[in-house]
């Protein structure tokens, strides 16, 4: 490469380091600058009434573990902390599961239909984003509670002879999730099903393949890309979901978004809250960096 072209590089990439900086600096303010005051703040001391003390202290993160004994001072595990983790853990995969099974079907009949009428379909899967998440609950709220639709429907029909408590429950909390977040299964697997050759279906059956076999060794290894990228589009936000298990649970089916707000709300506790954001940050970047590597490998494997 001659001095000239060497130049020439130096510019275009001095060039496009200016034109990205306003970005960057954007970026930095308002991504970037609250994480670092949430970091600083899980280091810090709370406060008595709030906002928290200038002085170093490890507390916040002892706190998602362990609570302190107010009698003797001693330590012990914190089980309602971990009880709120592992309800977290259980129904973001249980609705990741469920959308899963509901959407991958839903899926294949929009993208086997005629190539004029899957727009259609797709449309009506979309309308949900139409309308705000809380409306959204808030009709499933209307669905689920004790004189609400499924429990005078199942009366009429004289399935039950009395209403099923349902609300402020994990199961109301599973369903609005799954209800919420079927639309961000669905749409990743008709972008994988939809670009399957259908040839390999007729090949597989011509080799004496079975209906199932055909699924898991045809099906399910070529669409996985979808599979995976919809299965983060749901459990990520299922993890942080705040709106549902508020609404539907009643503030009693307590998840971490829910906990997060109580630290910084009626709990006062500005450092575990703080800990308890970034330790679902962590869980979340894991989930992340877990899809980035699988979808590396496919690239590499083309």
């Amino acid at each position: 490469m001659s001095a000239a072209e060497r130049d020439q590089d130096r510019a275009s990439s001095r060039n496009g380091w200016l034109l990205s900086t306003p970005a960057l600096i954007v970026l930095t303010l308002f991504a970037v600058g609250p994480l670092l005051i949430v970091a600083v703040y899980s280091f810090l001391t709370p406060g008595k009434y709030g906002n928290v003390e200038w002085a170093l202290s490890f507390e916040g993160w002892r706190s998602i573990l362990y609570t302190k004994d107010i009698f003797d001072d001693t330590y012990g595990l914190a089980d309602a902390n971990l009880t709120i983790f592992w309800r977290s853990l259980k129904l973001s995969m249980l609705t990741t599961l469920t959308t899963f099974a509901v959407g991958f079907p839903t899926a294949w009949f929009i993208a086997t239909r005629p190539p004029k009428a899957r727009p259609l379909w797709l449309f009506l899967i979309t309308i949900p984003f139409w309308t705000n998440l809380l409306i959204r609950t808030y009709a499933m709220n209307e669905v689920l509670r004790t004189e609400g639709l499924m429990n005078t429907v199942l009366m009429k029909l004289g399935a039950i002879s009395s209403p099923i408590q349902v609300m402020y429950t994990d199961t109301a909390v599973f369903i609005g999730m799954t209800y919420v977040y079927l639309p961000l299964m669905v749409l990743p697997l008709f972008a994988a099903i939809d670009r399957f050759d259908m040839r390999l279906l007729e090949a597989g059956y011509d080799l004496y393949a079975s209906r199932l076999q055909v699924l898991r060794r045809i099906i399910l290894p070529i669409v996985k890309p979808g599979i995976i990228a919809g299965s983060i589009l749901v459990f990520v936000p299922s993890l942080g979901a705040y709106v549902t298990p508020r609404v539907l649970g009643g503030g009693k089916q307590m998840m971490i978004g829910n906990f997060i707000d109580l630290q910084f709300g009626q709990g006062r506790n500005w450092p575990l809250g703080a800990s308890l954001s970034l330790t679902l940050l962590v869980i979340v970047t894991i989930a992340l960096l877990v899809y980035v590597k699988y979808a590396n490998k496919e690239s590499a494997h083309g």
